[in-house]
């Protein structure tokens, strides 16, 4: 890759078709998209709630997310607001494993490890 790629994950390259790169920020959209879908999980810190992203665009989705990757294999940390109520041990599960499945999935990439986070909790508004 050249030194304008080093942000990008180099896929299977078949000299025949071509060859497939994904960028990281990518890799990180993904895991936060994947990670706010976990009921208990308000958002990612630094991040707008699910229902204000449609209002202020997909801008920003990565804050919270951090992606290393190496050799095909990619690590996440992320960094999570909690709903209050919800178990932190419980959702921090499902988290990792929904993460881990969709990157999986999405990428076809290895998945060593997803860290998290907890930076704070949301409390229900009171209308």
């Amino acid at each position: 890759m050249s030194e304008n790629d080093k942000s990008l994950i180099e896929l299977e390259e078949n000299e025949a078709i071509g060859e497939v790169k994904i960028a990281d920020e990518v890799v990180a959209t993904i895991a936060a998209l994947a990670a706010t879908e976990v009921p208990g999980v308000a958002s990612l810190s630094g991040n707008p709630s699910n229902e204000m992203l449609g209002k202020l665009g997909m801008k920003n989705l990565n804050r919270g997310v951090r992606v290393s990757v190496e050799e095909g294999h990619v690590s996440v940390d992320l960094t999570l607001i909690m709903k209050y109520g919800y178990s932190i041990p419980q959702v921090s599960v499902k988290v990792q494993d929904k993460v881990k499945e969709t990157i999986d999935n999405m990428t076809g990439l290895s998945v060593l490890d997803v860290n998290i986070k907890i930076a704070g909790v949301e409390l229900e508004d009171e209308a």
